[in-house]
């Protein structure tokens, strides 16, 4: 593939390997020289990524939980950038984690525990609610989205008696810290299958637990397949409560 020349710029005499493409066109790269780093790169224009926030975040949370140190980040016209060192771990949906889904998903759901005990709520400056997450919604139904854009689960819904089961969610069972996008590539797995770090925290912020709860036990389908998710609930130390999963599920799906 093309590398973008601020990342060029940045590898200097690095081996440069693309690594990750999500949906909405960022990329990720690992270069490799005398240390590891990350580079994270978004072309201008797109607001659902934001490499600064994100940056901000890792700063914050890093004071307490292992997430990626920032060296730098910057924009321009053209794109923006973070650089991150590496961390001695791989991505829950690695190939060797993709083999032993059942030790993944307790080193998920262990990992997720372990930032919501850790993270101070009362100090985070930054928050995920419902009420911060719903104008989201409504931008994307604005635009033109509605079920045809939706997880299957979710297709056979009416757009406005959704949007309308969005305005009423579940009372909250317990703040905490969420990390915004507790899907499974976001947990990185030591090789003897212990928790190691988590990745993507440019949403985290206060929120409801099941608000990463819901998505994280729905990404091991998404990425192992069915039946998986008994183990993340266990590894995190809670029943399922399928009322909170299904509106956070939709939430997601919608916003």
């Amino acid at each position: 593939m093309d590398v973008p020349s601020v990342v060029a710029a940045l590898a200097g005499g690095d081996t440069i390997t693309p690594v990750w493409c999500n949906e909405l066109g960022g990329l990720t790269f690992r270069l490799e020289g005398e240390a590891v780093r990350y580079v994270k790169w978004v072309a201008a224009g797109t607001p659902e990524i934001d490499l600064h926030a994100e940056a901000e975040r890792l700063a914050w949370a890093r004071q307490w939980v292992t997430v990626p140190r920032v060296i730098e980040h910057g924009a321009d016209d053209e794109c923006a950038w973070l650089v991150t060192a590496g961390i001695p771990a791989r991505s829950a949906v690695d190939p060797r984690w993709v083999a032993e889904p059942v030790t993944a998903a307790a080193a998920i759901g262990r990992g997720l525990r372990l930032l919501h005990d850790t993270l101070p709520v009362e100090r985070c400056p930054f928050e995920w609610s419902v009420e911060g997450r719903l104008p989201r919604a409504d931008e994307r139904i604005a635009d033109g989205e509605g079920p045809a854009d939706w997880s299957p689960e979710h297709r056979h819904l009416d757009l406005a008696k959704a949007r309308e089961r969005l305005g009423d969610p579940p009372a909250i069972d317990k703040l905490v810290v969420c990390h915004g996008d507790a899907c499974a590539p976001n947990t990185l797995v030591r090789d003897d299958g212990a928790f190691a770090a988590h990745v993507d925290l440019g949403s985290l912020g206060v929120a409801d637990r099941w608000a990463d709860l819901a998505v994280a036990a729905w990404s091991l389908e998404w990425n192992f397949g069915t039946g998986y998710d008994g183990g993340l609930y266990e590894a995190y130390g809670i029943a399922p409560d399928p009322v909170r999963i299904a509106y956070y599920r939709l939430l997601w799906d919608m916003a």
